[in-house]
């Protein structure tokens, strides 16, 4: 599982930064939060593909969150796509999406479903489960948590050596959740297999103050992508815009206990926003502030990596 932030500014494009967009790769799929303008360009500048794009999760309708859905379909039919693609996005989202379809004047050579979500509601992609959580903005608008199935506990070869088991295809058997007999004893998974392991999970805030709400939703997550648009001497302007400091972010972060904090949506102001990395790391020690095409890899639960 990974993330690629194809656009990490907030308001308007830079020179140096896109507009909202994060793609998260997992298996082969891919989910898209938020879609601004040029997104589609982004991808290509990338190491992701948009034609693998399974479903699109808007967090609000600003237009820098949205306006990069005409022109990302429109590439994936010139592209030739026939697999159905998904948007979700808070309630308007299937207005929207047929507003913005029909603005392209083509036929489409694939499925388009759109749906809404408001708080709590989830959507299954492959092993993910996406949650919707209401935030604060000035619009209604959405966080979003994404969640990895638990999976299968890890396998006790040295046990299963222990009950007669030879190593090879019954070793596969009982790892599918298979019983297999040896002689007379038969040999359940449970007897070779440990607990259950907790999935990943990552937190996407799109746009909002901190919020109590956000922090619990965020608890334990490996990493959390907030907003911190602006810096803390402009924390007036970040209240009236419904806005996140990166001091904020910190606090949220700290609160959450998570394993790794992302600040994005970096206002234009900040040629560098080493700045804004620096302010949240006062109160939060792991934190990066994303740039254009960055990628990074997200962990598994710190208990489970102790334990290798």
């Amino acid at each position: 599982m990974q993330l690629t932030f194809l656009g990490t500014g907030g308001g308007m494009p830079s020179p140096s930064r896109g507009v909202s967009a994060i793609a998260l790769q997992f298996g082969g799929e891919v989910l898209l939060f938020d879609c601004g303008e040029g997104t589609q360009r982004q991808f290509m500048l990338s190491t992701v593909s948009f034609m693998k794009v399974a479903a699109i999760f808007i967090t609000h309708f600003h237009g820098d969150h949205f306006l990069g859905l005409p022109g990302l379909i429109q590439s994936m039919n010139f592209s030739g796509r026939k697999a159905p693609l998904a948007i979700f996005g808070p309630p308007g989202m299937i207005d929207l999406a047929k507003d913005l379809i029909s603005l392209g004047h083509f036929t489409l050579g694939f499925d388009i479903t759109a749906g809404e979500m408001t708080d709590g509601d989830g959507a299954d992609v492959g092993a993910l489960r996406v949650t919707a959580l209401e935030v604060e903005h000035t619009v209604p608008a959405l966080s979003f948590v994404i969640e990895e199935r638990e999976r299968r506990g890890r396998f006790k070869a040295d046990r299963a050596k222990e009950l007669g088991v030879p190593p090879g295809p019954l070793f596969g058997e009982l790892q599918a959740g298979r019983e297999v007999r040896i002689g007379e004893l038969i040999i359940e998974p449970t007897m070779v297999m440990g607990s259950p392991r907790k999935g990943r999970k990552v937190v996407i805030s799109g746009d909002t103050r901190p919020n109590a709400r956000l922090t619990e939703a965020a608890a334990g997550a490996s990493v959390l992508v907030h907003e911190a648009t602006l810096d803390a001497s402009l924390i007036e302007g970040a209240r009236s815009y419904g806005h996140s400091t990166a001091l904020e972010a910190g606090q949220v972060a700290r609160a959450a206990k998570v394993g790794l904090l992302v600040l994005t949506h970096i206002s234009s102001r900040y040629e560098n926003a080493s700045v804004l990395e620096t302010e949240a790391r006062e109160v939060f020690p792991r934190v990066v502030a994303a740039y254009d095409l960055m990628t990074i890899p997200v962990p598994f639960p710190k208990d489970e990596m102790e334990g290798l």
